[in-house]
Order: structure tokens, then sequence, then C-alpha cells
């Protein structure tokens, strides 16, 4: 009886300290990865600044727009973010380093139901590239080191269609700078294919209706007549939003609860932090990542 009430104290103990640690948050710090221009990331994001403020109390909400993603991964793992939505790849190589952390939490959901979204290869209809078979010998694009559709899907699914590594079978290929840069190389020639995130489902003409290509038609950066997919590759798992575990399980609780009815809540904000159409969030673990965990060790390593 004695050994159950001091189990119940220390319990009850643990529960104050993670509340008050809670409390204790001054500053929420929102990691923002690279990818698209930093003023768009920054007048997306600041609509859930407000509500981060308004619903927890934090004195200040700050946005972080990494110039990389590997300056987001950089801050969680220095304890200098606190929050931030990841690439499945983005998220392999924290866990890498350190599996404890971030803690997963939601995952975004597409329109037809899926967790899951694509890497496409894109090229402009004058190039004549029709499939990734007649890229032979063009110059490929990447898009960010630590992405998962602008480089870890490309860089190991696309060898599986040609039968020939990358760097052997295009005459060569070069990073960009994020997935909005990749695409205006495309369109500007400086490359003739270019890797892209996309939700692969909806109408091409629209960009289909999530991703950075849907972003850029979205906002009249490119034209979808002028382009063509050439190639895709098969489901790669949404990213997950992290929390940094040091916050501790109430306060993760809450966020998880929080964004789960931003939604609802805010749909006009919802969409544009995810910069496309979703359903919503879904509850998400780390073993959900297991195969880009370790296709990416196995490719790149951390």
């Amino acid at each position: 009886m004695f050994r159950k009430m001091v189990f119940c104290a220390v319990s009850m103990l643990a529960m104050a300290a993670s509340a008050a640690h809670a409390a204790d948050i001054k500053e929420f710090r929102v990691g923002i990865l690279g990818g698209e221009n930093e003023t768009d990331r920054l007048r997306n994001y600041q609509c859930l600044a407000d509500h981060l403020k308004a619903e927890f109390g934090f004195e200040k909400v700050s946005l972080f727009p990494a110039a990389d993603y590997d300056g987001v991964i950089q801050g969680l793992l220095g304890g200098t973010l606190d929050f931030a939505e990841l690439g499945a790849s983005g998220y392999a190589s924290v866990y890498l380093k350190d599996p404890k952390a971030v803690t997963p939490i939601l995952t975004t959901k597409q329109t037809d139901g899926s967790t899951g979204y694509y890497s496409i290869g894109l090229a402009l209809k004058t190039s004549g590239i029709t499939d990734i078979k007649s890229a032979k010998g063009k110059k490929l694009g990447y898009a960010d080191p630590d992405s998962t559709s602008g480089y870890l899907i490309p860089l190991t699914q696309i060898p599986k269609d040609t039968g020939a590594s990358n760097e052997t079978y295009f005459a060569s290929t070069q990073f960009n700078g994020g997935h909005e840069n990749n695409v205006l190389a495309v369109r500007d020639g400086k490359v003739d294919v270019a890797v892209d995130d996309s939700s692969g489902i909806g109408d091409f003409k629209n960009g289909y209706t999530s991703g950075t290509f849907h972003k850029e038609v979205a906002k009249g950066a490119v034209d979808p007549n002028d382009f063509v997919e050439v190639w895709r590759s098969g489901l790669i798992p949404n990213g997950p939003l992290v929390v940094r575990t040091a916050l501790g399980a109430d306060m993760t609780a809450k966020l998880t609860d929080f964004f789960t009815a931003l939604p609802g809540k805010d749909k006009a904000c919802f969409e544009g932090v995810e910069g496309g159409d979703f359903t919503g969030y879904v509850p998400v673990k780390s073993d959900f990542y297991n195969v880009i965990i370790e296709a990416r060790k196995a490719a790149i390593g951390g």
C-alpha cells in the first residue's frame, strides 16, 4: 500500500513538473524548411504563429525560415527549435543522429485518403523529353540534399527505371537550392528534368492538388501548359510534424490537439501552411518512416 502511495505521489509530481515546464515556455520557436522563397514562407506561417500565441499564451512565437533543410534539422537536434514540419528524409536524418531528439505527432492526409505523395520529374514540352528513358544524357536537377522527393527517392528509384546510376545516366546532376528553385531551373532551361514533390492527384493543369509545382502554378510563377511529367516514384510517406521531445509529454499532447483542430478552426491557415488541398492531419509514429530511415541510412547516411 505504501509503495502504491509513493508511486502515485511520484506520478503526480511528474505531471505537475511537466505542466510547470510547459507554462515556463516564453518563446516558442518554429522551424520552416527551405524550398520556397522566405517571404512566402513567413506570410503563410504568420497565421499559425498568431494561433499558437493565442492558444498557449506564449509571449513570443518566432518563425525561423531556414536557408536549407539542414538548418531546421540542426536546430531541432541542438534544441534551438521547438517544432517543425519535416520531410520523411529530413526526419530520418534527425532520427539517425538522435532518435530521441524529436517526437513525430501528425502527418497530412491527402484528399484521396492516402498519407503519401510522390516525387515527379518535370520537363518542358519543348525539350522533346517524354519519359525518363528519353532523358538519357540530359541534365537532372535535385532540390536539397535532405529532401525526400527532391533527392533521396530520385537518387535511389530512378536507377531502377533506367538501369544505371544517375551520375552515369545523365550528363550531369546538380542541386538547385530547394524545390521552388528546382522547378524554376527547369523552366529557365538550367536543367532538363527537375524532380519535385507532388500529391500526384487532381488536375495537372493546377499542378495537382499540392506540392511545390502546385504552389508555383497557383501563384503564377510557372504555366503548367509548358510542362510534362516524365517520371513518377512510388508512394512516399508524408512528412511528420515533430515536437522537440524535451518539451515533455504534456506539451506534446497539447500541440497534437492544437494541430488536429487547426484545419477545422482556420482552413485558410491550414492550407497556407501546407501549400495545397489536404483533408487534415492524422496521428503518426516513428515506425511509419522505417522504410525511409533505412533507405537514407543505406544511400547517404545520416
